[in-house]
């Protein structure tokens, strides 16, 4: 019965370097280097924060009124 683990211990080591080398060849992603990837969806996420909180606020105003 070990095959069977480590068979499936291979499989998830197998589906992890697909998902990265898959994330790494997006055409959004080419030409950036990790760093500049994060610093990207870094900016993106607070952006996004932002905009809830502001969405938040403006629906507790108008749940004032």
């Amino acid at each position: 019965m070990t095959r069977g683990n480590q068979r499936e211990l291979a499989r998830a080591k197998n589906m992890k370097k697909t998902v990265k080398k898959a994330a790494a060849e997006q055409d959004s992603n080419k030409g950036l280097s990790l760093e500049q990837r994060k610093a990207r969806d870094a900016e993106r996420m607070r952006e996004k924060q932002l905009k809830k909180q502001q969405d938040q606020q403006e629906k507790a105003k108008q749940g004032a009124r």
